[in-house]
């Protein structure tokens, strides 16, 4: 391979991230070295089960959440599912209606088209022009058999940040559940799980520099939730199934590194989207969207002004690597859902630049 010839600059971080050296170091032992079950109650047993804990701690830390409120699992998708379906499961005596967004990530849509396909009743809010939900809307949506309501943190998108605080105030006043997926927001927004009014919470471990399958569903205590795998009774029995001590360990390990390099990254994202800004608007090759209103610093939403998306980074793939929208419906720009629910103009020359 000629090594003269440089590499992209990989700006699809929304899709996944590439694992931290510091996070691989830290997991390796635990494939041959340090193997055992963590259930065993042998040596080698001991010290997966230690790790661990010791990861627990290091998210719960992140998330400022107790350590006994988290359930490991594969990653978000599985979380979603447990806590849509498990919830509405556990807590069907009390209603069978919930609530969640046009703009949410197919995993969210897809699990509640198979909630409908079961009976129960699912409101879908619109979003504005810039993909924000009417709270408003949201209050007149919820009636006596709301049980749930669920609204991502940040669009993975277009990376509109929704008014969490003020969505769980309005959850809690009206005594319904609020589950919140923030895989775009765990380590890039400070989250307090206890002071954010969410009682459920997923995110996944590839989108943080740690690695793929593995993700975490943060859950309050007194929310109640029908297992989706039974197995050996890991995780108080809500998740079975032994435990993928390697990729917990390395979750732990990137959510420790988010914790301490936080604001250092976060300036270096801010700096760079600018940067960005600039670039396309001085150009002239695209417009910047949604700068009239909170956005992640770690996502940039362009349209093009004379290409298609498509045409566009094919004509740049030598220099970055972006994407036209979410890696699940990439290929499918055509019919982009939060696109389209935010009439957005010109679909087709639509493309996201995410930022590590």
């Amino acid at each position: 391979m000629d090594q003269s010839i440089s590499e992209p600059i990989y700006y699809d971080n929304a899709s996944t991230t590439k694992v931290d050296e510091r996070v691989l170091q830290e997991m390796l032992p635990f494939f041959s070295q340090f193997y055992g079950n963590a259930s065993s109650s042998h040596k080698y047993g001991e010290i997966a089960s230690k790790a661990i804990a010791k990861s627990r701690a290091q998210v719960a830390t992140l998330l400022k959440c107790f350590e006994d409120e988290l359930i490991f699992t594969s990653g978000a998708t599985e979380s979603i599912n447990l806590a849509l379906k498990g919830y509405v499961e556990a807590n069907s005596h009390r209603g069978n209606h919930i609530i969640t967004v046009q703009t949410e990530h197919k995993a969210v849509l897809n699990t509640c088209e198979y909630l409908e396909n079961k009976g129960v009743e699912v409101t879908y809010l619109d979003v504005d022009e810039n993909g924000l939900i009417s709270l408003n809307e949201l209050n007149s949506a919820i009636k006596e058999t709301t049980l749930l309501v669920s609204i991502m943190f940040v669009n993975n998108e277009t990376g509109v940040i929704q008014p969490i605080s003020e969505i769980g105030k309005i959850t809690k006043r009206r005594e319904v559940a609020f589950f919140c997926d923030a895989t775009q927001a765990v380590g890039k927004i400070e989250i307090d799980f206890h002071l954010s009014g969410i009682d459920m919470l997923c995110f996944s471990g590839h989108k943080i520099k740690g690695p793929k399958g593995v993700g975490v569903l943060v859950k309050r205590e007194h929310i109640e939730v029908t297992p989706l795998i039974h197995g050996g009774g890991q995780e108080k029995g809500l998740r079975g199934g032994t435990y993928n001590t390697p990729l917990i360990v390395g979750l732990g390990k990137a959510c420790e590194l988010l914790k301490a390099e936080f604001s250092l990254n976060r300036e270096a994202a801010i700096s760079k989207k600018r940067d960005l800004e600039r670039y396309f608007e001085a150009t002239k090759i695209g417009k910047v969207n949604f700068k009239s209103v909170a956005t992640t610093p770690y996502i940039l939403s362009i349209t093009l002004n004379n290409y298609e998306a498509d045409e566009f980074l094919m004509l740049k793939s030598k220099e970055f690597l972006a994407s036209t929208g979410s890696a699940c419906s990439s290929r499918y720009i055509n019919s982009s859902h939060v696109l389209a629910a935010q009439k957005i103009p010109d679909i087709k020359k639509v493309i996201r630049i995410s930022i590590d």
